[in-house]
């Protein structure tokens, strides 16, 4: 009984330790580099290390973090998401939400499927980290598009940044290309950094 007391506490202290700094680089430098009005995200690091470390839960937990400082954010804190809430403010909640709690989620649910057929013990770490990045990119931009890509206001707004709305694929080029490249990278070199130590104590603690 008290093994397990100790393994939840264990946990919950994790799970706390990697909202607080989910919120500490939400609204700091650290978590956004902002280009062309977008901001390439950092944030989702700890949601990959969280789903790696405590579960595909956990990694829901984190992710519903995640939405809501990314939401808070639309209240004047980036430009684009700003524009968004002008636009629609429910679909901007829908939008910076469910990518994010869903992207956690099936994060953890990929390591864990890997682990199982990763003799190396390593490339399940890399490609999670680069997978939750990857997911985190395709849900935002599907729901993007689907709550807000028939809006007229919307296009019009993009043309406040530069960028032209005609085409949807060029659209999803200008504004994704760039920033999902770099995240996965970063995430993949720190996701696999940080994740696979953690998992590694984890695993010793009974986890």
């Amino acid at each position: 009984m008290k093994t397990k007391t100790r393994v939840t506490t264990l946990k919950m202290v994790q799970l706390a330790l990697l909202t607080a700094i989910i919120v500490l680089m939400a609204f700091t430098p650290i978590g956004y580099i902002n280009t062309m009005g977008l901001s390439i995200t950092l944030v989702g690091v700890p949601v990959i290390i969280g789903a790696i470390t405590l579960g595909p839960g956990a990694g829901a937990i984190l992710g519903t973090v995640f939405g809501l400082t990314s939401f808070a954010r639309a209240f004047g804190l980036e430009p684009f998401g700003t524009m968004l809430f002008s636009v629609n403010p429910v679909g901007t909640f829908i939008t910076a939400m469910v990518p994010r709690i869903i992207m956690g989620w099936l994060t953890g649910l990929i390591f864990q499927a890997l682990k199982k057929v990763d003799k190396t013990k390593f490339f399940s770490y890399v490609i999670t980290s680069i997978s939750g990045a990857l997911l985190n990119t395709i849900l935002f931009m599907s729901t993007l598009m689907i709550i807000f890509y028939n809006s007229e206001q919307f296009h019009q707004e993009l043309g406040g940044f530069g960028i032209g709305a005609a085409n949807v694929i060029a659209l999803v080029f200008v504004m994704v290309g760039f920033n999902a490249l770099a995240e996965a990278i970063v995430c993949g070199i720190l996701g696999t950094a940080i994740a696979k130590p953690v998992d590694t104590f984890n695993k010793k603690n009974g986890f």
